[in-house]
């Protein structure tokens, strides 16, 4: 099949007549439609996938229960997402609008915790790929995306809302209530992408949520204007402080290109329970309670409500299925430690779209060996480190005086985001490699 002007004959949408009772009181309008793929949720896994199939010759349709731009946590990106996002013909887009937008360029990360300061180097890595990237409103950064998206030929339909998922008969088929008329209409496909982030659509109308191993955190967060003066600060860096009395308790600073800053604390929620007052005093407090974070932000003006995540971290029992599969945040939520989450739902987007093309195209395809079983190498990686971040192991290596450089630069790769390169030992023996090394930091 040849493409023609970014389409096949295998993307053409197949309408129905449309068999339309808006007269009944509920307003459900019916409309038999068949369309290629359908993905649900514009957000970063959804608009990648889309725009990854335009590029194959297909015309995807965006079902999106939010208007945008709307506000999303997850604003700072790892240097490999710009590979997705190039992948996807997106990324001239992102560095033309950056400053228009208010991106901040991003080459690393700081920790601190106490009087103790690390710095990693993006551009100082092991793993071959970008070195730098953007700290991003994901309000501005996810309507930037999607609307390129669309410019590609990709078909967005905002504020419609997944009510019901059938995938028991020959096509799956999707319920869809609308938010501008209370109607609803049915819809076919030949495959559906669950793009939804902690939406989660599919995992709650097909039952698949699986509970996490991870204990219940909160996260209080919020956006300030930051008026950080102070030399020491690195606004193309994310800063992660640890709690100087709890290390189970550490707070994120993500500088935009505005003079503005995301602002949060994540701990487990017994931890906040333990502090009275309305979500900003506790996050005033606490904030306090970390000198270096108190004396950056000690000018920041609280302009913007505070918001809270409980028990954020998810699992499902299978991230595909007859018709069906997951991306991101949809299947698989870690923790935001390490900024992962926007990366893995990247990773998924672009193994999805290159298995689903192979399969609507007539190949035999293994969605377990070819999408479940790779995504999940980096998804184990990922929990590994956030798994001893939080029993301070890791913290160990991170604070660690006197770093071996190659060592360095290959846990630099990981939080770089290139966790599923298999040529750096601490990705492929993750587990192993990063208990002996916490032994030589400890005795050291």
């Amino acid at each position: 099949m040849s493409p023609v002007d970014g389409e096949s004959d295998v993307a053409q949408t197949i309408e129905q007549p449309a068999t339309a009772v808006s007269a009944l009181p509920n307003r459900i309008i019916l409309m038999n439609q068949l369309h290629d793929v359908i993905i649900i949720g514009a957000g970063p896994s959804g608009s990648i996938a889309a725009a990854n199939l335009v590029k194959r010759g297909y015309k995807p349709l965006i079902l999106e229960r939010a208007l945008f731009p709307r506000f999303s946590i997850g604003e700072s990106l790892l240097p490999h997402c710009m590979e997705f996002i190039e992948e996807a013909g997106l990324v001239e887009a992102v560095h033309a609008q950056a400053d228009e937008k208010g991106f901040q360029f991003k080459n690393g990360a700081v920790f601190n915790y106490g009087e103790q300061h690390s710095t990693f180097d993006f551009t100082d890595k092991f793993s071959p790929g970008p070195g730098t990237t953007y700290q991003v409103r994901r309000a501005n950064f996810d309507k930037l995306l999607a609307d390129e998206a669309e410019k590609a030929g990709v078909e967005i339909r905002y504020q419609q809302e997944i009510v019901n998922a059938d995938f028991a008969g020959a096509q799956p088929e999707l319920t869809v209530r609308e938010h501008a008329n209370g109607g609803e209409y049915t819809i076919r496909a030949r495959f559906v992408l669950d793009a939804s982030g902690f939406g989660r659509v599919l995992p709650r109308l097909l039952d698949l949520e699986a509970p996490s191993n991870f204990p219940v955190r909160q996260a209080i967060f919020t956006h300030v204007e930051d008026r950080i003066r102070s030399e020491d600060f690195d606004r193309n860096k994310i800063l992660v402080t640890v709690h100087p009395s709890n290390r189970s308790v550490w707070y994120w600073t993500i500088p935009f290109g505005d003079g503005r800053a995301s602002l949060g604390v994540v701990a487990e929620q017994a931890y906040f329970d333990t502090i009275p007052g309305s979500p900003e005093e506790k996050l005033r407090q606490i904030v306090g309670e970390a000198p270096s974070l108190a004396r950056h932000l000690r000018d920041a003006v609280y302009d913007t409500p505070c918001q809270v995540i409980t028990g954020y971290s998810a699992n499902v029992k299978s991230l595909i299925g007859p018709g069906y599969a997951l991306l991101g945040n949809a299947g698989e939520f870690l923790d935001p430690v390490f900024s992962s989450g926007v990366t893995v739902a990247m990773k998924s987007a672009s193994l999805a779209a290159a298995v689903l093309d192979r399969q609507l195209r007539g190949e035999t395809v293994d969605w377990e060996q070819e999408f479940c079983i790779p995504l999940k190498q980096g998804v184990s990686t990922f929990r590994t480190y956030v798994e001893t971040w939080y029993d301070a192991s890791f913290q160990d290596v991170i604070f660690h005086e006197n770093k071996t450089p190659e060592i360095k630069r290959m846990i630099s790769s990981i939080l770089a985001g290139y966790a599923w390169d298999q040529n750096n030992p601490y990705v492929a023996h993750s587990r192993r490699r990063l208990e002996a090394l916490v032994s030589v930091c400890r005795a050291a």
